[in-house]
């Protein structure tokens, strides 16, 4: 993998600024035109961050359950956007998905939304509870970065018999859409990461979901409690030089929760893939991201720490 710059977003109180602590975020505006550029990366609290680096607006775009900045992940109200030209000063948040209050399947803890751009859209993948089979992932649809995000479907779009969370959009070479998502540990034990076949509008699934691995298998992993093993957040990312990473997150050998890497031996998102025995980061943080910033420099996201609620 080149070489990759970490931004910690640390989960973190924000400082009392009268603009964060309002109860439902500003909608409609662009807030890269719209606001002034005042908080500070330190000052944000976000656990599971995603960054949009929009080349057309030379704007990067950060996206967060609106509960994350009050330290209550379960108030439901939706996921918003900060924005910033420098990856280091923010602006205030700004609503880009309002979770229905009524006719939607997804309940009030909404977890780890993250936005890709196919063509001209923009698409949010989401994790609500609320439906028999335990979490499930949502694909939302947008015009802008900022959105206000649509529901794509009725359902969630991962498989309904199966407790899934973290959804991530790949294409392969053949350009086959594919939803990837861990099945959690919860309902299985030895949490799995997989992969089901999409349209290629995004708005339903076309075939059986695949096993990529299980959580036990890679080196680095401890079991979360005894005979559990956590599969979280993975991310996919093709390098330079044609290899398919996954990087995904567990809690790691003597330590705690950490990010590993893991590598396609086919270059397909079929596998088999092959563990690194060392992590990423094992610094009490997870859930990460990989993007180019508008210099072109390689970084890596994440939240850290993990842990005490912080």
């Amino acid at each position: 993998m080149n070489k990759l710059t970490t931004i910690t977003l640390a989960a973190l109180l924000l400082a009392p600024l009268a603009a964060l602590h309002a109860e439902v975020p500003m909608r409609g505006d662009d807030p890269a035109q719209t606001d002034v550029f005042t908080i500070n990366l330190s000052d944000i609290r976000v656990r599971d961050p995603f960054i949009v680096a929009d080349r057309a607006s030379k704007t990067y775009y950060l996206y967060a359950q609106c509960g994350n900045r009050q330290n209550n992940d379960s108030l439901g109200l939706g996921v918003e956007v900060y924005a910033s030209k420098d990856l280091v000063k923010w602006s205030a948040p700004r609503l880009a998905f309002e979770r229905p209050k009524s006719g939607f399947w997804g309940g009030s803890d909404i977890w780890a939304p993250e936005v890709h751009q196919f063509g001209k859209s923009y698409f949010m993948f989401v994790t609500f509870p609320g439906r028999a089979g335990g979490r499930g992932t949502q694909i939302l649809r947008a015009d802008r970065p900022e959105g206000p995000f649509q529901i794509l479907g009725d359902s969630a779009n991962t498989p309904p018999e199966e407790q899934c969370l973290d959804g991530t959009p790949w294409i392969d070479e053949h350009g086959v859409h594919w939803l990837v998502y861990c099945n959690e540990w919860t309902s299985i034990k030895d949490g799995t990461v997989r992969a089901v076949p999409m349209t290629d509008d995004w708005t339903a699934r076309k075939g059986e979901s695949i096993l990529l691995f299980r959580a036990s298998e890679a080196p680095w992993v401890r079991p979360y409690q005894p005979g559990n093993f956590v599969t979280d957040g993975p991310f996919l990312h093709r390098t330079k030089s044609g290899k398919l990473l996954m990087i995904w997150s567990s809690f790691r050998n003597g330590g705690e929760y950490a990010v590993g890497v893991a590598e396609s031996e086919s270059g397909s998102v079929k596998g088999p893939w092959r563990h690194s025995p060392d992590v990423l980061f094992g610094k009490d943080g997870g859930h990460g991201m990989i993007f180019r910033d508008f210099s072109g420099n390689l970084l890596f996201c994440l939240h850290q720490p993990n842990g005490g609620n912080r």
